[in-house]
């Protein structure tokens, strides 16, 4: 029997990832595996004829990236041709996004819906230094006869025409949804912004994605992020409660595909999947439903996708002002849990028993959260249900935190549960919310270094598409902690090291999805995901990071993507 390596990495930087963060100078794969870790000398002897050797000439390997919070299918359906990028630099004005329209209009039929993506209030030059937000005007003097949908970078605010407003019959009148906002004038009428769950409001009108659509999204998508070095990834809330979400992209039609590219082997990345039973706003009664008829892919190998746990939203974002604070934004508000109830502490009696229901069923939670005071009552809602019902090391995660405090901190590394955090959506935000939050929040806003001095597992992720799925970026950013618009530092004080980010991106990703045994680090017996980076990770200015590409990507002992024809 032959057994030597299918694959050998020779003279590199392997960045293995493993406890001691031990750096050796090759690998060798075998049969989907890594086989051996160490010198070049000793891989390269492992080599025979039939060995595929790859010299890294001094680059760095790394394990492959796990990008532990990237909506898959929402970032191939938000990408060209099938919406209109609209995300910076492309465009730094509502006049840019207005001229995008305007050519969108020219060739497209009177009737049908234009969609777009990306665009962000805090780079548009007319909503700079206390200007003015976009306007259903805007659009309606360049496509007055199309009913236009403008979804904005984080999913969380849509800007609409009258044309979409009128299908969707959107009036002074209209009631606001739970948890949702619709922005109106000094005079009561729609503005044409739709924040949160009144997004839907809208949503549920635009044409549904068809299964060909959905299947060349995923696959759009994988292969974007095989370019980029990510092997895994999560998706972040699929099934019946994604219907409205990025506009029906993370619906029960897009889990089923999911199941279907499995079972046929040609999915390209391991997916995990976390079950969206309800959306924005949403009830116990929904997610008893949704556990109740939940449907979930059969006859996959769960090395490639594995549905392990549930979705909840328990508020908003503070860029929109719905996060829930216990400090006042500075129109007065405080933002409030977007679940549903009438009340503060009838929405913290519905968020409690949300996360008792998926708890008690065995499911893993991931809670979207980012205000304070909401994170203090999701990790409460959390330790309450461990309380009366106790399980082995449930992994529940909040997912954002961007406010996470030291009381939460405290219980969440009690129980073993984790925080997942987007370093470079601060890097693109820090500017913009110390305007609406002050410097003191904006710079500790993903307190990541207090947090893993807590011993909470800290996982990174880009949120894509809400950021691109660029890792680089996000270790950069979590070394730095400098933002986009001005260069500015926020919050130094939380800054980690290159072992701390790179492992938010490969073991610490690998224990969010319970695979930590066989995936996650370049040892002897772990799975074959390797990312090489086109330079010496170690030597980097971390500033010149984030625009390093990825030379090689290797899953399950495959190399899917090579900039040297490999």
């Amino acid at each position: 029997m032959n057994n030597s390596p299918d694959l050998v990495l020779l003279d590199g930087e392997v960045l293995t990832a493993d406890a001691r963060f031990s750096v050796a100078q090759a690998v060798a794969i075998t049969g989907g595996k890594i086989t051996a870790v160490g010198s070049t000398d000793d891989i390269r002897a492992l080599a025979d004829a039939r060995t595929q050797v790859v010299d890294l000439r001094g680059r760095t390997a790394l394990p492959g990236i796990n990008d532990s919070h990237l909506h898959g299918c929402a970032f191939g359906f938000n990408r060209p041709p099938l919406a209109l990028e609209l995300g910076y630099p492309a465009v730094r004005s509502i006049a840019d996004i207005v001229a995008a329209v305007k050519e969108a209009a020219s060739r497209t039929p009177e009737g049908q819906w234009i969609r777009g993506n990306g665009w962000d209030p805090g780079y548009l030059a007319e909503c700079l230094d206390g200007g003015r937000m976009p306007d259903r005007s805007d659009l309606d003097a360049v496509a007055p006869s199309h009913p236009v949908y403008l979804q904005d970078f984080s999913g969380h605010l849509t800007w609409a025409n009258s044309r979409a407003l009128e299908l969707a019959g959107v009036t002074a009148g209209t009631e606001t949804p739970e948890g949702g906002r619709i922005h109106v004038d000094g005079a009561g009428n729609p503005t044409g912004l739709l924040a949160e769950s009144a997004q839907d409001l809208v949503q549920r009108h635009l044409p549904r994605y068809t299964r060909e659509q959905v299947e060349k999204a995923i696959r759009e998508a994988v292969a974007a992020i095989q370019r980029e070095g990510i092997t895994s990834y999560t998706e972040p809330g699929l099934g019946p409660g994604g219907t409205s979400l990025f506009a029906g992209a993370a619906s029960q039609l897009t889990l089923d595909v999911y199941g279907d590219l499995a079972r046929s082997g040609d999915l390209g990345a391991r997916v995990s999947v976390l079950l969206l039973l309800t959306g924005i706003g949403g009830s116990a009664a929904e997610i008893a439903e949704g556990l109740a008829n939940a449907k979930v892919p059969e006859d996959v190998d769960p090395r490639i996708l594995n549905v392990i746990g549930v979705k909840l939203f328990a508020d908003g974002i503070p860029p929109n002002e719905t996060a829930w604070m216990r400090e006042e934004y500075p129109g007065g508000d405080f933002g409030c849990l977007c679940v549903h109830g009438a009340a503060d502490a009838l929405r913290t009696r519905e968020l409690n028993e949300m996360v008792r229901l998926a708890h008690i069923a065995g499911h893993q939670l991931g809670v979207h959260v980012t205000g304070d005071r909401a994170i203090d009552a999701v990790v409460d809602a959390f330790e309450a249900a461990q309380a009366e019902h106790p399980r082995d090391d449930p992994r529940h995660y909040v997912i954002h935190a961007d406010l996470l405090g030291p009381q939460s901190m405290r219980k969440l590394a009690k129980h073993g549960f984790g925080a997942n955090m987007n370093p470079a959506i601060k890097w693109m935000i820090a500017d913009m919310l110390e305007e609406q939050l002050g410097h003191e929040r904006a710079a500790y806003q993903y307190p990541v270094r207090s947090a893993i001095e807590a011993g909470i597992p800290v996982t990174a992720s880009s949120d894509a598409p809400v950021a691109p799925p660029n890792w680089r970026q996000g270790v950069a950013a979590m070394l730095l902690r400098e933002s986009k618009a001005s260069g500015r530092t926020f919050g130094p004080e939380e800054r980690v090291g290159l072992p701390e980010a790179v492992r938010a991106y490969t073991v610490n990703a690998a224990w969010q999805d319970f695979a930590e045994d066989w995936k996650g680090t370049l040892e002897s017996g772990k799975a074959a995901d390797v990312t090489v980076l086109d330079g010496t990770l170690t030597s980097l200015d971390p500033h010149d990071l984030p625009d390093v590409p990825v030379a090689m990507t290797v899953f399950d002992g495959r190399v899917v993507h090579s900039t040297e024809g490999v």
